[in-house]
């Protein structure tokens, strides 16, 4: 089955009223088992490769995307490659080619402006390419079920952030 864009693997979840999961994958043998796992589920998958995992394999986004886009093409069920928690440009700039369906683009560490401006152009980069992109806002807070009120996301600035 051919590498699935994210779009179709959500939007086809979206009409069955069902969830898709979306699982890290750092190793080869990660995307072995999602995918092992997605088959005898029978459901659709999205493997996503982060930036740190992208470090692990020595910065070279390349290997471990086109492993598991080669995996996804010798899959028996829809598999789409989601690239996460990316706050290097560079690495951005090589998601289409690798075969990625969608993008988290993190620019929450910088100041609110500049976040938005970041984010806007590249979003406005991805959908040009036709890939999906995700955004951060704001804080996720702490673990564990500690969250201070000083860490949340600030409503207007979240309406503000989508609306740009």
């Amino acid at each position: 089955m051919p590498l699935t864009p994210t779009a179709d693997v959500v939007g086809s979840a979206y009409r069955d009223g069902r969830a898709v999961g979306a699982f890290n994958v750092i190793t080869l043998e990660h995307a072995e088992a999602v995918v092992t796992g997605a088959e005898a589920a029978g459901r659709p998958v999205i493997c996503q490769i982060s930036e740190n995992a992208v470090r692990f394999h020595g910065s070279r986004l390349a290997p471990i995307a086109r492993a598991t886009a080669a995996l996804a093409e010798a899959a028996t069920v829809p598999v789409a490659l989601h690239l996460d928690h990316v706050t290097d440009e560079t690495l951005l700039l090589r998601a289409a080619d690798c075969g990625f369906g969608s993008v988290m683009f993190d620019a929450s560490a910088l100041p609110h402006a500049e976040n938005v401006t970041a984010t806007r152009a590249a979003a406005r980069w991805a959908h040009a390419r036709d890939l999906w992109v995700e955004a951060e806002l704001g804080e996720i807070g702490g673990k564990d079920g500690v969250h201070a009120p000083s860490a949340r996301t600030d409503p207007d600035q979240a309406r503000e952030f989508v609306s740009a």
